[in-house]
């Protein structure tokens, strides 16, 4: 899991000037470009962010050390069993659902940008005793970095907000997935990204209208942790990533939708059931995760939810 940012005001590029990006909730200029730098700029801000998640409540790495796992029913649904598959999990933060995969039998390699997290992944492993390879590398740059493939490429919540281009995503996703293999992808909702952090108006486009720059006190897993870091992020429709992954050689099998979300990770949330937060006032009015998993045909051989072309 790595999860999104809480949300703040934004203010897109497009309305500064070339050299100038504003995080608007300190209200400060800085003189980096969003798109250039959005890499240095979101690792830096990772690796600050590592050392709160790992003390926090919310990932309780003490429970997850005595044998608690960290996915949920809603990917565990998708992934089935997996024991003896080789999976490989995009952008992993600190490990702990590449571990809970090792522990189901998987033969699992975990990335992540931040050099924090894969130090801090690495140390879980050992403690955990599980065998999982950990590499740090930017998602887009990974094929220069490993040279396999996988029966399972696995991503989940809070990922694809952290990247420009979903069609250079999919096409990593495709170039690590053998003929046959499977994608089994869980994430938040986009209509989830519309709404300002109150959940009382919408305040960001449901699509990619380009870069969204803002800063945040705190994180989503420790509000009142001493942190104030800048992030750069893009909102992603539902059409973008389907198409993504359909240009990518991907054959869509089954797609959900879910009106809670298995993080108490938004303000204002109730919980409806073990591990099921809804925006309280919103009940279940709105969408706040899908899931979808998708196969890799062979060339020659293309299928959209089992109907032949």
């Amino acid at each position: 899991m790595n999860l999104k940012a809480a949300t703040a005001s934004f203010i897109t590029q497009e309305s500064l000037s070339s050299n100038e990006t504003l995080f608007p909730a300190s209200a400060f200029y800085i003189s980096m470009d969003p798109v250039k730098d959005y890499l240095t700029i979101n690792k830096a801000s990772w690796n600050n962010t590592v050392r709160f998640h790992l003390e926090s409540d919310f990932y309780d790495v003490a429970g997850f050390i005595k044998g608690a796992s960290s996915l949920n029913d809603i990917e565990l649904n998708l992934l089935g069993n997996i024991a003896g598959k080789r999976i490989l999990h995009l952008q992993c933060h600190f490990g702990q659902d590449s571990i809970s995969l090792a522990r189901m039998g998987a033969q699992v390699t975990g990335i992540d940008l931040s050099d924090k997290a894969i130090e801090a992944a690495n140390d879980l492993a050992a403690k955990t005793h599980t065998n999982v390879r950990f590499i740090c590398c930017d998602l887009y740059d990974l094929p220069n970095q490993l040279n396999e493939t996988f029966d399972i490429v696995f991503t989940s919540y809070g990922t694809i907000g952290w990247l420009p281009d979903l069609n250079r995503w999919a096409a990593v996703v495709s170039t690590f997935l053998k003929p046959g293999g499977r994608f089994v992808f869980a994430e938040f909702h986009p209509v989830v990204w519309m709404f300002d952090d109150d959940f009382n108006k919408v305040g960001y486009s449901y699509f990619n209208a380009g870069p969204i720059c803002e800063t945040d006190s705190g994180t989503y897993a420790d509000r009142n942790a001493d942190l104030h870091e800048e992030y750069v992020m893009w909102n992603h429709g539902t059409a973008e990533v389907l198409s993504s992954l359909l240009q990518n050689g991907l054959e869509l099998t089954a797609f959900e939708e879910f009106d809670y979300s298995p993080y108490n990770c938004f303000r204002h949330t109730t919980e409806i059931a073990p591990k099921k937060y809804r925006i309280q006032h919103l009940e279940n009015k709105i969408p706040m995760v899908f899931a979808l998993t998708a196969v890799k045909r062979p060339p020659g051989e293309f299928k959209i939810f089992s109907r032949e072309y």
